[in-house]
């Protein structure tokens, strides 16, 4: 039987003093007997002296490099053994009795490898957060969509979602995983740096039938974009660069024809941004294109040897249902 003390609560961190001051007396007021590690990107701007000093029952790993989440993540985990992985990000506020639901569900559901919280916005807590929302999927083009928002429509939380779920992905921002699943999945796939990892990990999980679940008795607040905003251009390029490799990689069938109505619609956006005149968004869209056939070799590696499982999640375009068909909920 899982107790909190099983419980690795893993924090990533990168030049995130200010936030580690504001977010880490809820996780330990809130996380008794769970173990706590800040796992640190070769930040230079001594939170790693803060943590030390303020809190020297929290566990320090360092990494030698600033390699992203995907990265930062594999390294550091290496380091530890604990049966249940908490990845956490550091602009994330804990709720009281936020780990029991979380534990019950591993528990009592053993092919269970993956849970996400309910994600609340930290800036307004009435609504759910962009970033994993109430649970993750996916279409059959590769955009990911959340139950409470879909697109840039966010629902209000009026406890619609406080329910338990199966879902295709889990939040990289509070994300459990079982150490075990973590390990036999490879880890993430460092080539991402940041953004989507979580999303390949999990199709990766659903490909080998792990199941992915959202409890909705558990709940965090989540600033979002704390490290790299919307307004970043950097951050366009990463999610539609790694939205092509996580669809090349770990779709089952009809992988040409999907691949180029991807493209298609992205070339839609890159337009739209041109003629918005964001001409740094558009460049963006162009070179994670760019970077898409770079790697194709890559690519083409893992996806000859990844498992790929019948039954792609979703058949629904999102695009179409959002756009067209005017759907802002889920």
């Amino acid at each position: 039987m899982l107790q909190t003390k099983d419980i690795a609560i893993v924090i990533l961190n990168w030049n995130g003093k200010a936030l580690l001051e504001q977010f880490l007396p809820s996780i330990i007021q809130y996380s008794e007997n769970a173990l706590i590690y800040i796992a640190d990107n070769a930040s230079d701007d001594n939170s790693v002296l803060f943590v030390t000093e303020y809190y020297p029952s929290i566990k320090i790993i360092q990494n030698s490099e600033n390699g992203g989440y995907a990265k930062g993540y594999n390294d550091a985990l290496k380091h530890i053994e604990a049966p249940l992985l908490c990845l956490l990000n550091s602009d994330i506020e804990v709720t009281k009795n936020w780990l029991q639901p979380i534990l019950t569900e591993f528990n009592t559901q053993k092919n269970t490898a993956i849970i996400q919280p309910k994600i609340l916005d930290y800036k307004n807590k009435t609504k759910f957060e962009y970033a994993g929302a109430a649970g993750g999927f996916i279409d059959k083009y590769g955009y990911p969509y959340c139950r409470g928002r879909i697109f840039d429509s966010i629902e209000e939380d009026c406890g619609q979602y406080n329910d338990k779920a199966d879902i295709f992905w889990a939040s990289g921002a509070c994300f459990f995983i079982k150490n075990s699943v973590f390990k036999d999945l490879d880890g993430f796939d460092e080539s991402y740096f940041a953004h989507m990892e979580e999303i390949d990990l999990c199709w990766r999980a659903f490909n080998k039938s792990y199941s992915v679940s959202y409890i909705g008795t558990s709940t965090v607040f989540h600033v979002g974009g704390a490290t790299l905003n919307n307004t970043n251009p950097k951050k366009t390029y990463l999610n539609f660069r790694n939205s092509l490799f996580t669809l090349f990689k770990n779709v089952h069938s009809n992988l040409l024809l999907k691949i180029l109505i991807r493209m298609l619609l992205d070339g839609i956006a890159a337009l739209r941004f041109l003629l918005q005149f964001k001409l740094a968004f558009f460049l963006a869209i162009l070179k994670a294109h760019y970077s898409f056939y770079y790697n194709l070799p890559r690519l083409l590696k893992h996806r000859k040897k990844s498992v790929k499982r019948r039954g792609y999640y979703d058949t629904t375009s999102i695009v179409w249902s959002y756009f067209v068909k005017k759907q802002t909920k889920y």
